[in-house]
């Protein structure tokens, strides 16, 4: 799971890394109130590659050019993906850029630290010049120097270059991580160094003893097609089922006052989660063993569930489960962990309400992280669920049921 930009590097700072004065951007009205000074660069926050040659990066001098600038990177898909916010930065001259990543190695089971002395968008060239090596011990600064001589730095820049390497393996173990990367790492002509682009790859498995980057990873949405505004034109709250004026094109489905994203297939698995990565993960696994999803749904929660919460998962429910052809449900809903206990209730009080309907029809399966296991199995006894921890277990439970 790829956390945004904007997110990636929030997590530099909390560790010392060096990033650039910047700011998020939820709708182009918001640069009226940019708090950085200009020239600035915006950027568009989607998990994807090649951005800037796709348009997807513009620098600007003014508020009336970032504006427009705005308007136009929010309505600009990436790879079919369009961004829900927008990183508005400062403007950084760099003299050299270089490129440095940690990352898990599943051959030799150890993490690797990678650099290349042409860091940047040509990662062709980066890759020719990649140099890596295998931290087979506990880690020490010797690693980060000895990959920092391997590129060919010489040096203050040999010092300054690994106490970023350094500070990003730190990171790299303290939250489980996959993959950290900073392409680039820009140097000024003063030998200043600045992560100028971040990634991080979250470890699904390890979301349970980190809730904050579950929290964070729950809010990735992007939008895989061009979806207009469209209205919800009814809840009914006692039946707890959507009625709306949405025509479905391309066989997907908004509900903007939700922010549900719907998709459908032909399979007979319905899959709830939330965070794009999260979703699609979830989806492969499940065609990875050999089962059939038939709609997936990606919802978007608060940290907290409050009363909205509960309303879009009734909403999300009766989305997944209003076709013929969906025998089981998959409810995969992570980086709300302190809160769930809410969590299980709306599970309970929706399979409860439609208990008559389910038990003929449906049976859910309910991922859920954390110590409250048995709590949910007492409170949800009787009901068409399994609760069960293990991704990998629910997925196959999900599967066997579906056959």
């Amino acid at each position: 799971m790829d956390l945004l930009e904007y997110q990636a590097k929030a997590l530099f700072s909390e560790m010392g890394i060096p990033v650039l004065p910047s700011q998020k951007i939820d709708y182009p009205k918001d640069l009226k109130r940019l708090k950085i000074p200009y020239p600035i660069v915006l950027k568009s926050q989607v998990h994807t590659e090649e951005r800037n040659s796709l348009g997807g990066i513009k620098f600007v001098e003014n508020t009336i050019d970032a504006v427009a600038a705005a308007q136009t990177i929010f309505n600009l898909p990436i790879k079919d993906k369009y961004p829900v916010v927008l990183l508005a930065e400062a403007k950084y001259n760099a003299d050299q850029e270089l490129y440095l990543a940690v990352v898990l190695d599943p051959i030799v089971r150890r993490p690797l630290i990678i650099a290349s002395k042409q860091g940047g968008i040509d990662t062709k060239t980066a890759m020719k010049s990649m140099q890596k090596v295998v931290v087979d011990q506990e880690f020490s600064p010797f690693y980060a120097r000895r990959l920092m001589v391997k590129i060919g730095l010489e040096g203050k820049l040999i010092e300054s270059v690994s106490y970023i390497v350094e500070k990003m393996y730190q990171l790299f173990l303290e939250k489980d991580l996959d993959l950290i990367e900073i392409n680039p790492l820009g140097i000024s002509p003063k030998g200043e160094v600045m992560a100028l682009d971040g990634k991080v790859s979250v470890n699904n498995y390890a979301l349970g003893r980190h809730p904050d980057l579950g929290s964070i990873a729950g809010k990735n949405i992007s939008n895989n097609y061009a979806i207009k505004q469209k209205e919800l034109k009814e809840i009914d709250h006692s039946s707890l089922s959507v009625m709306s004026n949405i025509n479905v094109a391309s066989s997907e489905t908004l509900i903007s006052d939700y922010r549900l994203k719907f998709t459908e297939l032909q399979g007979n698995i319905g899959i709830l989660c939330n965070g794009e990565g999260l979703t699609m993960a979830t989806v492969d696994m499940v065609i990875q063993a050999q089962g059939k999803p038939a709609n997936f749904l990606n919802i978007k929660l608060g940290d907290y569930l409050e009363l909205k919460d509960r309303y879009q998962m009734f909403a999300a429910l009766d989305l997944i489960t209003q076709k013929e052809n969906v025998k089981v449900v998959l409810i995969n809903v992570i980086g709300i962990v302190e809160t769930s206990d809410e969590l299980i209730t709306i599970v309970y009080e929706y399979l409860n309400k439609f208990k008559s309907i389910y038990q003929a029809r449906i049976r859910f399966v309910f991922r859920l992280l954390g110590g409250k296991i048995s709590k949910a199995r007492e409170r949800l006894l009787g009901l068409p669920v399994e609760v069960i921890e293990n991704l990998e277990d629910a997925v196959s439970k999900a599967v066997s049921l579906s056959e």
